[in-house]
């Protein structure tokens, strides 16, 4: 893929992903809460999004905002995130983010890259999504999506997340930052697949280097 072709690739991306439903970490970032974003953004790290949906639904059905989920007890967090992929893990870290947040950050949930890595249990994805999705500010996020697409279009060449993070910075259009991740998580959980990706039907294929795909539908 040449680097100019990526307004093109955007172009497609978006009337493709009209298509699907967007993941729920975007459409909860639609209320406009810093917070919220935070907290489903955790509860989506290795958890299908439908599951993911149901246990933010669920916590926040209990608890809507800081403060009231402050006051839960920790086995009440895991209940609610159950089925979730480490929920008791992400149930412990909630807890103490929300102490960490009422008590040291004055109830107001950092928009700083390196003030939200100092949480716990939150990365880089996890960081710039809350910047970007939750403060509108600049940032890329770079999960497992994006960091297999980009690679597999051949428009970086990078071997781990954070790597494209970085490689996406110097070359990704600045406009293009906060709506990059959608676009590729809503592709890759529909078309640009792990396994066996739909390259027959794809918008994208005249564009793709097919980067490291072995078996295609």
């Amino acid at each position: 893929m040449k680097d100019t072709d990526i307004h093109s690739v955007i172009r497609i991306l978006k009337e493709e992903c009209k298509k699907w439903k967007e993941p729920i970490v975007t459409e909860i970032s639609r209320r406009h809460d810093p917070f919220k974003v935070l907290i489903s953004t955790l509860i989506s790290l290795r958890t299908k999004d439908e599951v993911t949906r149901d246990a933010a639904s669920r916590l926040f059905q209990v608890a809507d905002n800081l403060y009231n989920m402050a006051k839960l007890k920790q086995k009440t967090i895991e209940k609610a995130l159950y089925p979730a992929g480490f929920y008791r893990t992400k149930a412990r870290n909630i807890t103490r983010i929300c102490s960490i947040i009422l008590n040291e950050k004055n109830g107001k949930v950092p928009d700083e890259i390196d003030e939200l890595l100092k949480l716990p249990g939150v990365g880089r994805k996890t960081a710039n999504l809350v910047v970007t999705l939750g403060f509108g500010k600049p940032g890329i996020c770079v999960d497992t999506h994006v960091h297999k697409i980009s690679n597999r279009l051949g428009y970086v060449r990078a071997k781990t997340p954070e790597k494209t993070e970085f490689a996406l910075r110097e070359k990704l259009p600045g406009h293009y930052w906060i709506e990059y991740n959608d676009l590729l998580v809503t592709f890759g959980q529909n078309t640009c697949t792990s396994v066996s990706p739909f390259c027959s039907g794809c918008g994208l294929f005249s564009f793709c280097d097919r980067e490291g795909v072995v078996r295609s539908r």
